[in-house]
Order: C-alpha cells, then sequence, then structure tokens
C-alpha cells in the first residue's frame, strides 16, 4: 500500500455533514445533559431533603466550548484521516496546529483549500519539507550548486544545538530531519521512542536495532542511516552514511532541477512541466503574494519616485503603486511591457543594461535575471538610476549570498519554494543596499 495514501474512509461531505448535524444538535444534548443531571439529583434524595453534592459543577458545558471542541475535533479528523503528517513539512505541521488555536469555519471549500494540493501534488510537498529542513541547518543546503547528484559538496553532518528530552527544540529539529527524509524514502515517521532510543545510543537507527525499554514494550527501529553523537553543551551532531547522503542529494537536486537556471551545465536534461518555459526565458515573474510582502516591508513609501527594471509582468509595479509609489518599469519583451501598459503601468521598452541611468529615483526595487551571475550586472547598472543614499531591493538567487560574493549589503533569506509557482525552486534572497552618499 502506499504510504502516501489518504488513509480516510469516508467521503469529505459525510464528515462535513455529521459535524453540521453535530453543531446543530448541541442545544438538545446540553439539554439532555441537564435532564440527566436532575434524575441523578433525585435518585441520591428522600423526599425533598438534599444530601450533599454529587457534581462539582451540574451546569455542563457552554456551548460555545462544545463549539469549539466539536470544530478543533473535525479538523484534526480530516487531517489525519488525509495523512496529511506524512506528507506536509514541519513547518506546515506546526502551522496546521496553530491553527487549531482559532480555526476557519470546517466546510468543503475549507477543506480543499487547505488540504487538497497535498493530495494532488504529494511529491512537491515531500521534497520541500526536506528543503525546509535541510535548508535551515547548514548554509551549504541552500546553495543549489552543491546539491546536484555527484557533487561532493554537501556536508556529511549538521550541528543541532540543544538536543536534550522531549520537547527540547534541537530534539524538535532532530525529529523534522528524520521525517523529512522518511517522508521521501517511503520510512515510517519516526516515534517517540524511537527518538528516546537514538539520543540514548547515538546508533540505534543506523542500521535497525532491537530496543528493549525500561517501560514498555520491546520494539526495533527503523534503519536510516544515520548516527548521532552528542556533546556535553547540549550540541547533537547528526552523521549520514553514504546511501542517506545520496537521498538527500537526490532529494535536494529533484527539488532545484538538475539543470539549474543560475548555474553553468553542460549536460542537457529533459525539462521539468511547469519550468521549462520559464527557463528558456530566463524569466520568473514575482509571485503576488511575494511581491505585496516585499512591498510592505519597504514601509511608508508613497510619493516616492521607484523604478522596477526588468518589470515583466509587473507585479512589483502592482504592489508598488498599491502603496502609492510613483513607479515606472523598464522591459525588453514587447508582449510584456504591453502587459503592464494595460494594467496602467508607465513603462520603456529598452535592454535595462542598455539604458542611461538617471540618478534621480528614491528606490529601485528588481528581480533581474536569475542566468548566471548577470544578475550582478543589473545591480550594479540599477544602483546609478538612484540619488545618493537612495535604496535598492533586489529578488536575487541564494547562490548570490552564498556563493558568488559579488554583491555585498543586507540579505534576507526567502521560504524554500518562493518561487515555486512561477517555475522554479531555486532558493532565493532578498538584498538591500543603499547607493552611498556623495564625497564632500
Amino acid at each position: 500500500m502506499n504510504m502516501h495514501a489518504p488513509a480516510l474512509r469516508r467521503r469529505l461531505s459525510d464528515i462535513v455533514e455529521e459535524y453540521d448535524t453535530k453543531r446543530a444538535g448541541i442545544a438538545g444534548a446540553l439539554a439532555a445533559y441537564g435532564r440527566s443531571v436532575a434524575e441523578l439529583s433525585a435518585a441520591a434524595c428522600v423526599g425533598t431533603a438534599y444530601g450533599g453534592p454529587l457534581l462539582r459543577d451540574s451546569s455542563g458545558p457552554a456551548p460555545w466550548a462544545m463549539e469549539a471542541a466539536l470544530l478543533k475535533s473535525a479538523w484534526r479528523h480530516v487531517y489525519e484521516g488525509l495523512a496529511v503528517a506524512e506528507i506536509a513539512s514541519a513547518a506546515d505541521k506546526r502551522r496546521f496546529e496553530q491553527m487549531l488555536e482559532k480555526p476557519p469555519a470546517f466546510t468543503l471549500t475549507e477543506i480543499r483549500e487547505r488540504f487538497g494540493d497535498y493530495l494532488l501534488n504529494p511529491r512537491h510537498h515531500i521534497l520541500r519539507g526536506l528543503a525546509e529542513v535541510f535548508c535551515g541547518l547548514d548554509p551549504a543546503y541552500r546553495s543549489h550548486s552543491k546539491v546536484k547528484v555527484g557533487v561532493a559538496g554537501l556536508p556529511k553532518r549538521v550541528i543541532l544545538q540543544s538536543v536534550g528530552g522531549y520537547g527540547a527544540w534541537g530534539t524538535d529539529r532532530l525529529r523534522d530531519v528524520l521525517n523529512a527524509l522518511a517522508a521521501y524514502q517511503r520510512l515510517p515517521l519516526v516515534t517517540w521512542p524511537e527518538l528516546r532510543a537514538l539520543l540514548d545510543d547515538g546508533e540505534a537507527c543506523l542500521a535497525g536495532k532491537e530496543i528493549r525499554p525500561g517501560f514498555g514494550e520491546p520494539f526495533r527501529t527503523v534503519a536510516r542511516g544515520v548516527r548521532l553523537r552528542r556533546f556535553a553543551n547540549g550540541n547533537g551532531h547528526l552523521f549520514f552514511e553514504e546511501p542517506t547522503l545520496r537521498d538527500i542529494n537526490r532529494a535536494l537536486a529533484e527539488w532545484y532541477g538538475e539543470v539549474l537556471p543560475d548555474v553553468e551545465d553542460d549536460t542537457p536534461a529533459r525539462p521539468r512541466p511547469g519550468t521549462a518555459v520559464a527557463r528558456d526565458l530566463q524569466y520568473y515573474p514575482t509571485p503576488a503574494p511575494l511581491a505585496r510582502r516585499i512591498v510592505e516591508g519597504l514601509g511608508r513609501i508613497a510619493g516616492e519616485r521607484v523604478l522596477e527594471p526588468s518589470c515583466g509582468c509587473g507585479r512589483l509595479l502592482d504592489a508598488l503603486r498599491d502603496a502609492g509609489a510613483d513607479t515606472f518599469g523598464i522591459e525588453v519583451d514587447g508582449a510584456r511591457a504591453a502587459q503592464c501598459r494595460q494594467k496602467g503601468h508607465i513603462v520603456q521598452r529598452a535592454n535595462f543594461l542598455e539604458t542611461v541611468p538617471t540618478g534621480d529615483y528614491d528606490r529601485v526595487v528588481m528581480n533581474p535575471p536569475f542566468y548566471g551571475t548577470h544578475y550582478a550586472r543589473h545591480v550594479e547598472h540599477a544602483l546609478r538610476y538612484l540619488h545618493p543614499n537612495g535604496v535598492l531591493t533586489a529578488i536575487l538567487p541564494a547562490a548570490a549570498r552564498y556563493d558568488h560574493g559579488l554583491l555585498s549589503g543586507s540579505w534576507e533569506d526567502l521560504p524554500v519554494g518562493a518561487f515555486s509557482t512561477s517555475g522554479t525552486n531555486v532558493n532565493t534572497c532578498i538584498l538591500t543596499l543603499r547607493r552611498p552618499a556623495d564625497p564632500g
């Protein structure tokens, strides 16, 4: 059986119907509870003489508490029944737990919105989960040039801080690493007894081992190809055996794509669905939610003159205009320039690198081409459009920060998969820098 196949045996519509029926019946259930309490009290009385309290609180739960418990139960039932935990990333699992504190309405539309993509595209989420975990452990994993199959660029161990007992931060990270690998390798997710065994015996999950705990039944750990070495300062070093390291390599290479848009490669590969067009054009439009997030991070920009070079279809221009900026775009592709103009933007059709800088803009916000190190030329040219002390914000591939060393400024990593909807899983970051003031 496919371990990632949904385990739910009922139609979602039937579960929603059960929820709606029980929610409508809360008042009746509480009334029945009240009658039962009255009958119980009568059974402990002779005549009308009071014999003492039988229940600490005979009023029963409040209707709102019943509704809240029912709503949480419904969401958790679907989450567990669809086996989302076996597919979702560690971050997504935590988001679900946070969502349960104030869950949305339990409807078919909401269920499909929250969980539908896990069922339609489980491989994407398994690979993203692994990439998220490993990118958070070592910068080497953020640089996709190091994760291509056959490149000996990955660390053979990762260092986890605060590896202790249940609930310790490092222990949670250790569990996330093992579960991300398990999802890719189609192994069972790690259990707390197995994790406890690994903390006690660093080779417990190397090749599988019979464990006889002080309490509970004996069990056998899963062969996961990892060793853990703990130190007195609380750190834990997790070592990967060669087969496990190859799996990490393959998974990350599949996630990023073995032919990567900002790395020269003389080995042609079959285009992956959803990325071929974007790669051919070297064009990765900024996803609209990301564009809004970046512009919100700029602070108050109403009235500022802002340039977007290589503006593409204008998503950054859209967000900048919504924030009140006075925008101007430059785009070499005629169709995309026309698309921007149809939305009311002022756009010059030109090759940005051939334009003449004016030195009078307050800001430049840009998403330059990712290919090779061409982005550096675009950033350097864009800086000359700013007046002294003007600010440039650029979306760049993570290799610009971790490998190339061509630009310096303030860096912020974007979430793993930030550009997935635009056709690339290459990690990205934001560079912010200011044009120096004129000397004197």
